[in-house]
């Protein structure tokens, strides 16, 4: 959800010729980006739990019950996953603040405007991620 309204609210940045990397425009972008998800985000949850509660039903017949928890099941692992992305994005906002922001945790380079426009929560650049996923399916093995 949140990549869909991402792409379609957010032109991609576009800097102007000789301008710094993580500009003062820069990290308005991103951080009006950020916002705006994690308000959306934030929605989501509130409408759910809203339903949640006004679908309370409880079903007498076993296979209407079963369903109605799977339901619930399936749209709380979502918010879940809605609610770390929350936390990554408020993660992210305060690097911003901070002056951290768009930088590879791991190696300290620029992590690039359009890894950043893909994923805004990104905290190392394209390598070091790569390296970290292929020692994640090494461990894994």
């Amino acid at each position: 959800m949140a990549d869909d309204t991402l792409h379609k609210q957010f032109p991609p940045y576009v800097p102007a010729k000789g301008e710094e990397y993580m500009s003062e425009k820069q990290q308005a972008h991103f951080r009006e980006i950020l916002s705006t998800v994690k308000s959306e985000l934030m929605e989501d949850i509130e409408r759910t739990v809203h339903t949640m509660q006004d679908e309370a039903t409880v079903f007498a017949d076993p296979n209407d019950r079963a369903s109605q928890e799977s339901d619930i099941a399936l749209e709380l692992r979502n918010r879940d996953r809605e609610r770390k992305l929350i936390k990554k994005i408020d993660e992210a906002l305060g690097r911003i603040e901070s002056g951290e922001y768009g930088y590879c945790d791991s190696c300290g380079v620029e992590i690039g405007l359009k890894r950043l426009e893909a994923r805004p929560t990104a905290t190392m650049c394209i390598d070091c991620k790569t390296l970290e996923e292929m020692r994640e399916r090494q461990v894994a093995k």
